[in-house]
């Protein structure tokens, strides 16, 4: 579809597994990798950022959806690293060329429309979004711990959005949320029927649209400093230690890791 090692051009994001489309004033950016699950690549986790900054320099963009294919949102990072968009890789992934940040400070409004599974990265993605559209099938999941991973963003976020008694909860344990709970514990705008999601996202964002831009942005300057910053120090150490190391080589083994008591591991990974 396109040559490695060229930068985007027009609407391309860098990855033949995202894809952006225009209707009206709107941005939809999908992402499409059906056999990993839409697991995100570092070129996908990349193109994500690019798309926020891509659609911000277009004057004929107002606002922004982000979604996934078939019954997935995002699950996160491709753990298995299958060798794919090889121009950037898990080396180069640190958290100024992801798109959380930049969902965070963005002009544009950006609705995460959430069609599915929805866990690790993507559930982030999702927190960062100025709204967030639910079907009525989607699942929540922070598995991180399980990983080896000290994600100090999701600590952070997590606990200025839910507090610190549910973060533990969701973080410690790894439990799944179902679209109905993650409502109830204000983690996401609103759950509709799956075959009115993208629908209600557009619906959602236009009425977005019709408030005031500058005054708009003040707001979410005013979020930002709220929801503050994380520890980058220990979550980059984190991410090449001994840990992470394990539970990536547990996650591929579908295992449990080494670290768990051995009358308390599981069959399969955790």
């Amino acid at each position: 579809m396109t040559e490695p090692h060229r930068p985007p051009e027009g609407d391309w994001l860098g990855t033949p597994y995202l894809r952006l489309e225009r209707r009206g004033p709107f941005a939809f950016v999908t992402v499409d990798r059906p056999e990993t699950r839409n697991a995100l690549s570092p070129a996908m986790y990349f193109g994500l950022r690019y798309a926020v900054a891509h659609c911000e320099s277009d004057p004929d963009i107002y606002g922004l959806v982000l979604t996934g294919t078939g019954d997935v949102f995002i699950p996160g990072g491709d753990l298995s690293r299958g060798g794919i968009d090889t121009w950037m890789d898990f080396r180069h992934l640190g958290m100024d060329t992801t798109p959380f940040d930049s969902l965070r400070v963005t002009t544009l409004p950006v609705v995460s429309a959430v069609n599915g599974i929805c866990q690790g990265g993507g559930f982030m993605i999702t927190l960062c979004s100025d709204v967030s559209v639910v079907s009525d099938r989607a699942t929540f999941r922070v598995p991180e711990l399980f990983r080896g991973i000290s994600d100090t963003y999701y600590a952070q976020v997590l606990a200025r959005t839910i507090g610190p008694v549910r973060t533990r909860d969701l973080m410690f344990t790894g439990r799944t949320l179902t679209g109905y709970e993650a409502l109830d514990w204000g983690l996401v705008t609103r759950v509709v029927p799956h075959e009115d999601l993208l629908d209600e996202s557009t619906a959602l964002l236009t009425q977005c649209c019709r408030t005031a831009p500058r005054a708009r942005s003040d707001i979410k300057k005013s979020l930002d400093t709220y929801l503050g910053l994380f520890d980058r120090t220990a979550m980059r150490q984190s991410q090449n230690g001994d840990e992470a190391l394990e539970g990536f080589s547990a996650f591929k083994e579908r295992r449990s890791p080494a670290w768990v008591p051995e009358n308390l591991q599981t069959e399969g990974r955790l």
